[in-house]
C-alpha cells in the first residue's frame, strides 16, 4: 500500500508542529502539509489527493465541525477525517460512532497509533460512502445547532440532541398572523428591533426579533450569515464577487447585492462550495 498523504489541521503552531513530529514515527504516514484554518485545509484538500485529515475542533473563523461538513459536501473522495481534540473522555464519547476515530490532546503516542491504524484498515476497504454518511450524519446534527452552544456542551459532557427547524415563521401584520415560508425567504436585513424578511414572491415581511434569535430559528444548512445585520439563503446566491478594493460582495439571483464583512468571509465560502 502506498503512503498514507495527510493534513495537519490546527490554529495552533506548536500542536501542528508537534502532531507532525510524532507522525515521522509512522513510515505509511506522509504529512503533505500543515494547514493553520479551514478554508486552507479545504483548498489543499480539493488541490492535491489527501487521504487523512488531522482535524482540531476548536479553531476561529471556520471549527473543525463546519470544516468537516465543507469537506464532505465537496470532496470526493472523502479523505478519512480523525478529530483532534481538548474534550475530555466524557464528551468525545459523541465522536465515536460518527466520526472515524479521535485524538485527545494532549496526543499520546500508542492513542496516535491505534488512530493510524485504524486509518490503514479503513482506507484498506475504501468505504467512503459508509464514513461520509456517518461523518454527514454527525455534522449535519452539530452545525444544525449553534456551533458555540455545541462546544460548550462537549466540554460539559451534555448530550448532543440533534435541533428542528421550523418551516414558516409567524409573522404579525395588520392585526393578523400570518405564516411565511423560510424556503422562500431570499434574504434578510436588520432594521433597528426589527427584521425584513425578503421574500421571493417580491414581498417583504417585518418580524420583531433580534438577529441572534432569528439565526438560531434558521436551518444554517440553508441560510448563512455574511454580515453583522444580514443572512442570505444560499440557494438565492448567484455569485460571490472580489472588488478591488479586497472586499467581497455577494450577488443574488435576484440581482440583490450584499456586503460580506471580513468576519463572516469563510462560512460564506464554505456555503458556496458546498
Amino acid at each position: 500500500m502506498s503512503k498514507i498523504k495527510a493534513l495537519i489541521v490546527d490554529d495552533e503552531p506548536l500542536a501542528r508542529k508537534g502532531l507532525a513530529v510524532r507522525l515521522k514515527s509512522f513510515s505509511q504516514v506522509e504529512v503533505v502539509e500543515l494547514c493553520a484554518g479551514g478554508q486552507q485545509a479545504i483548498d489543499a484538500c480539493k488541490n492535491q489527493d489527501i487521504d487523512l485529515v488531522f482535524l482540531d475542533i476548536q479553531m476561529p473563523g471556520m471549527n473543525g465541525f463546519e470544516v468537516a461538513r465543507a469537506l464532505s459536501e465537496s470532496v470526493k473522495p472523502l479523505p478519512a477525517i480523525v478529530f483532534v481534540t481538548a474534550f475530555d473522555q466524557y464528551a468525545v464519547q459523541a465522536f465515536e460512532i460518527h466520526a472515524l476515530d479521535y485524538i485527545l490532546k494532549p496526543v499520546d503516542d500508542n492513542r496516535l497509533e491505534k488512530a493510524v491504524e485504524k486509518v490503514q484498515s479503513y482506507l484498506k476497504t475504501q468505504q467512503d460512502n459508509v464514513h461520509k454518511k456517518k461523518l454527514a450524519s454527525f455534522v449535519a446534527g452539530i452545525t444544525g445547532n449553534n456551533c458555540e452552544e455545541i462546544l460548550k456542551k462537549l466540554a460539559t459532557g451534555d448530550t448532543l440532541v440533534d435541533k428542528k427547524y421550523p418551516e414558516s415563521l409567524a409573522v404579525k401584520e395588520q392585526g393578523e398572523i400570518i405564516r411565511v415560508s423560510t424556503a422562500s425567504i431570499q434574504w434578510v436585513d436588520a432594521a433597528g428591533d426589527y427584521m425584513c424578511l425578503h421574500c421571493s414572491d417580491g414581498q417583504t415581511h417585518i418580524l420583531r426579533k433580534t438577529m441572534k434569535e432569528l439565526e438560531q430559528e434558521l436551518d444554517p444548512a440553508l441560510f448563512v450569515r455574511v454580515h453583522r445585520s444580514a443572512i442570505v439563503n444560499t440557494k438565492q446566491i448567484s455569485k460571490l464577487v472580489t472588488q478591488s478594493s479586497g472586499e467581497y460582495l455577494l450577488v443574488l439571483d435576484n440581482g440583490q447585492e450584499l456586503k460580506v464583512s471580513r468576519s463572516y468571509r469563510d462560512k460564506v465560502k464554505a456555503a458556496l462550495a458546498s
